[in-house]
């Protein structure tokens, strides 16, 4: 089978990245041919056999020229058409994956795919996972970064709610264009090309199923996690968080919390805004980011893992990873953290921005040792999908 991955990163950026390079070097490794489009870069580390690519499109630090050009570049792409029908014709897939696309390379990939496919004759199904809302909340995180709180008005109602919330790094023209860009493609169908749409979690999906052209294309796959052999280790008294040090994760609630346990170790892993806030408290170690078997050695000495998080996660690996590695979970009851956990066997959930319920959480698992013993024991027993078994399922909806 020939599968062309499609992201608009190409190189490590974050978990769209993860999972398309851990993919696409899984199918390989299974005799399959697997290419890559998305924007050029300077650390991309995969492509295609043509080197076509969309130009970088840098937001952040872009020219005059390329600012007023923007709008119009991320609703709708004619570099994006004619670069992945370059790698179209001479790749020939059986399967375009798409993955981020939104912005960058815009929907009209989707339209190019289809128009290749019938002027050539060639059957290609189009997936699409969904790593985020993108498809059915302009700013992509159901989250107002004005009010911070989780929102989902433009689900319930009209993309317009973008507009007035100001909902895309709280700018009024970022706004306009990311609602304009979700209206657009709404109203011409775009979406109802897509063969098949996977979910990594039964409460993004139930969100997504508010754009009735993708309700019935959803299939629901929780994400693959690969456990890395590492010698037992025993356990230490700390509790750990490990991820973003940022307000929609939480940091802040579990912050005040930290500051009413002075007697709790506390150890973080990661980097953000918030760290000169971590790194003040005299009962948090901040071993700063971590990856690979040093940060897997860390979650499992821990005795439990706190997940706070204030934003609707969609399947976090951080839950998952915990309690692959033995350590049980107390996480914020919102978006997917509650599928991953088994109350009271293999973690405990809290209401997520409560910080009094946090607080009693902690003490009771800190003071019962006995208990979180038997809840990392559970743990074992806990199965994720590994590479292998996520592409069984995979299978199915590739077709």
């Amino acid at each position: 089978m020939k599968i062309l991955m499609v992201n608009k990163f190409l190189h490590p950026n974050g978990g769209s990245e993860t999972y398309i390079f851990k993919l696409g070097a899984y199918l390989q490794q299974q005799g399959h041919q697997v290419q890559y489009f998305g924007m050029e870069h300077e650390g991309r580390i995969v492509g295609n056999h043509v080197e076509a690519y969309t130009s970088n499109m840098d937001f952040h630090g872009a020219s005059l020229l390329d600012r007023l050009t923007y709008p119009i570049r991320t609703i709708y792409s004619v570099e994006a058409r004619k670069k992945i029908r370059l790698v179209l014709d001479d790749f020939v897939p059986d399967v375009v994956h798409l993955n981020n696309f939104n912005y960058q390379l815009t929907p009209s990939i989707i339209l190019e795919v289809r128009t290749w496919e019938k002027q050539t004759g060639h059957k290609c199904r189009i997936v699409f996972t969904a790593h985020d809302s993108q498809l059915v909340c302009p700013n992509h995180l159901m989250q107002n970064p004005v009010t911070g709180e989780t929102c989902t008005k433009c689900l319930e109602g009209s993309f317009i709610s973008c507009v007035k919330g100001r909902c895309i790094h709280a700018s009024l023209a970022k706004s306009v264009i990311g609602a304009m860009e979700s209206i657009f493609w709404n109203l011409r169908g775009v979406y109802r090309q897509l063969d098949a749409v996977i979910s990594p979690s039964r409460f993004l999906a139930e969100k997504l199923s508010s754009n009735p052209d993708l309700k019935e294309r959803i299939v629901v796959l929780h994400n693959f996690v690969e456990k890395q052999e590492i010698t037992q280790e025993e356990k230490e008294n700390y509790i750990l968080f490990f991820g973003r040090f940022s307000k929609e994760k939480g940091i802040e609630t579990l912050l005040e919390v930290v500051d009413q346990l002075p007697h709790v170790r506390f150890v973080f892993v990661g980097s953000g805004p918030l760290q000169a806030k971590i790194d003040s408290r005299n009962n948090i170690e901040n071993l700063g980011f971590l990856q690979g078997e040093a940060l897997y050695r860390v979650i499992a000495k821990a005795v439990l893992t706190v997940v706070p998080s204030e934003c609707f996660e969609n399947c976090p690996f951080t839950v998952m990873e915990s309690q692959m590695y033995g350590t049980p979970v107390l996480g914020a009851d919102i978006g997917g953290i509650p599928e991953l956990i088994q109350i009271g066997s293999t973690g405990e959930l809290f209401q997520s921005g409560n910080a009094e319920q946090l607080k009693g959480k902690i003490e009771l698992l800190w003071n019962d040792p006995v208990r979180c013993a038997q809840y990392a024991h559970n743990c074992k027993n806990v199965c994720f999908d590994t590479l292998d078994a996520y592409w069984e399922k995979l299978q199915a909806v590739y077709g």
